[in-house]
């Protein structure tokens, strides 16, 4: 009987040194790809609205305003020149409308997308999503507390003392249900300092359930311009994006985004197994603390900004994982550009799509991702790997 051939360790070596630069010139097209999309989607947004902006009308305005005054002037047929001339209406409504709402959309979009790579790795499985763990369902019961009880005796002297400094109570409320919800039920997970993966999840889906119970519950007793404040808030919308609310949510999202993408390293182990990782060298219980804290921060000031917007964290990372494989080295960066271009699309089609009015942004991410993410469902059926 012949021996079977195995390869020798030189063979090895050389594979995985062809294998490398391959891997990084992928991941470097598709950082400039995504990079390239989210300017045209922003620029787009920007300049599109009841009041039209020229791109070129975008581009000057946005170098006057950063103090950009170069000396030549150039033509590309009739649609583009520069500097072009504008109105003082239109410098108006980018700088102080619409931009803001633009760069809200991409933290928030970079942070939702960013928060359902980290606990798809956490939890192997790509069908895994931040709501898993309670940020959402905690975040949109707070907020319908203060809606409802916001004018109660118990509640208006806070509110009243918030905004006399400028801070909104229903934010705040938010950011701190959804924070206080994910630790519940990572403490309910926890037993003699170790994490099940799979209590969470369970525990996850009852806390979320509970949550809409007493979202229902406030309903019942809430009167109609409540019911239509919470409605909303659970549809989700960028109408309130301001530079003050930008300027609030920039450290927060900061402070959770640039050390997910140090997570990498051992979410990557994670996919050999918990044990394995171990072995590695990675303390896996720290680094699902970590993950947990890290999304809770990203989801809850999304949530407490924006509203309930879904498939974000759901969609983007599995599509990244398509496109370069299951790497998160490229996975975490990459789903926080898609992220935030794909959020950034979804506002303009929100706010341009219906003349008059504006539809909520959480079903136009439902109605992009929905359709988006059954077709991969049927695509690994069809393949026999469907979980």
């Amino acid at each position: 009987m012949s021996a079977i051939s195995r390869p020798q360790p030189h063979e090895t070596t050389t594979n995985a040194r062809r294998v490398a630069p391959n891997i990084r010139r992928k991941g470097v097209f598709l950082a400039a790809s995504l990079s390239a999309l989210l300017l045209v989607v922003s620029l787009l947004s920007i300049g599109s609205g009841q009041l039209p902006i020229r791109v070129d009308q975008v581009v000057t305005i946005l170098a006057d305003e950063v103090g950009i005054q170069p000396d030549i002037s150039f033509n590309v047929g009739e649609s583009f020149s520069y500097p072009a001339e504008y109105s003082t209406v239109q410098r108006g409504t980018l700088i102080n409308i619409r931009l803001p709402r633009v760069v809200l959309g991409l933290l928030i979009g970079a942070s939702l997308a960013a928060a359902g790579a980290t606990i798809q790795g956490m939890f192997r499985n790509p069908l895994a999503d931040p709501g898993l763990i309670g940020i959402s369902a905690g975040s949109a019961f707070a907020a319908a507390l203060v809606i409802v009880l916001g004018n109660t005796a118990a509640l208006s002297p806070l509110a009243g003392s918030l905004d006399e400094i400028g801070v909104p109570l229903r934010p705040i409320a938010s950011f701190i249900g959804g924070v206080v919800t994910t630790l519940l039920i990572y403490r309910l997970a926890t037993v003699n300092g170790r994490t099940s993966v799979p209590t969470m999840l369970l525990a996850g889906i009852a806390l979320n359930a509970l949550a809409g119970a007493g979202v229902g519950m406030l309903v019942a007793f809430a009167d109609d311009s409540e019911i239509r404040d919470i409605t909303f808030w659970q549809l989700g919308s960028l109408v309130d994006g301001s530079w003050e609310r930008v300027e609030t949510v920039v450290p927060f999202i900061l402070i959770s985004l640039v050390p997910m993408l140090w997570l990498s390293r051992p979410l990557n182990a994670l996919l050999f197994g918990e044990i394995e990782a171990e072995h590695l060298g990675f303390n896996i219980q720290r680094t699902k603390q970590f993950i947990i804290v890290l999304a809770a921060v990203a989801v809850g000031t999304g949530v407490a900004v924006a509203g309930i917007v879904g498939f974000v964290g759901l969609v983007v990372p599995h599509l990244i994982r398509l496109l370069a494989g299951p790497d998160h080295r490229y996975v975490i960066p990459g789903s926080m550009l898609l992220g935030a271009a794909l959020l950034v699309g979804a506002d303009l089609i929100a706010r341009t799509i219906a003349e008059g009015r504006e539809i909520p942004l959480g079903v136009v991410t439902a109605l992009i991702g929905a359709p988006f993410f059954l077709y991969l469902l049927l695509k690994d059926r069809e393949r026999g790997t469907l979980i």
